[in-house]
């Protein structure tokens, strides 16, 4: 869990700017953002060559829930993760333009964005996760989710896209190909979503801004 500290952050680029522009726009027209090709490539291949040397071992099965409901159910999920800590410097560059993005949003939407979270991800073939929310609706939780795709040559037939419901009753939806160096942003409250059978690896960051609703018996976000 990374919170803000108060330092000064690295100023963003006129390319960055631009971006961070688009994805506030799209979140307050639409509450959601879907932008191909938006992570800096150079950010996107140091990310994918951490992945290549990362041991197997370094990721585990992913679980459904938080803290003491948290419990792996693989017939909701069957990916597998690694938590992103900053001590690699892949992880490092990642955290730096995530918190680059939360200054910019706070700024233009006045979210009240306060700690940012995120995993790598790896579904091997036949892997899924089923429809679900990444937050409740009235818990003061996770606020906004990021997806960054990390997949050279994604074809139709790959499987593997998140499925973003855009209506309480399902019957809007969106489907977002896993391409290399996609960029997706939603309200966590608001979309339903999952992730289809892939039929080959696929690589992701899967991140989430959470808001401090610190109590005196209670530290939120935890550190």
């Amino acid at each position: 869990m990374h919170a803000a500290d108060g330092r000064a952050q690295e100023p963003c680029s006129t390319d960055e700017a631009l971006l961070f522009a688009q994805i506030a726009d799209a979140l307050r027209d639409t509450g959601y953002a879907v932008c191909p090709g938006a992570l800096p490539s150079q950010l996107a291949t140091v990310l994918q060559r951490q992945l290549a040397v990362m041991h197997r071992r370094q990721f585990a099965p992913a679980g459904v829930g938080r803290e003491d409901e948290y419990a792996v159910n693989y017939l909701i999920r069957t990916d597998e993760i690694c938590w992103i800590s900053g001590d690699s410097e892949a992880g490092t560059a990642w955290l730096a333009w995530a918190e680059r993005l939360r200054c910019d949003l706070n700024r233009r939407l006045l979210l009240g964005l306060f700690s940012f979270e995120s995993h790598f991800s790896h579904y091997a073939p036949g892997d899924f996760y089923r429809k679900h929310s990444d937050a409740f609706r009235g818990e003061a939780n996770r606020v906004l989710s990021v997806v960054a795709y990390l997949n050279n040559d994604w074809q139709p037939d790959d499987g593997g896209e998140l499925q973003l419901y855009l209506d309480e009753s399902g019957d809007r939806s969106l489907r977002i190909v896993p391409q290399f160096a996609t960029v997706v942003v939603f309200l966590s409250e608001e979309f339903p979503h999952e992730v289809l059978p892939t039929k080959r690896d696929r690589y992701a960051i899967a991140g989430w801004y959470r808001v401090n609703s610190s109590r005196s018996d209670r530290v939120d976000p935890p550190r």
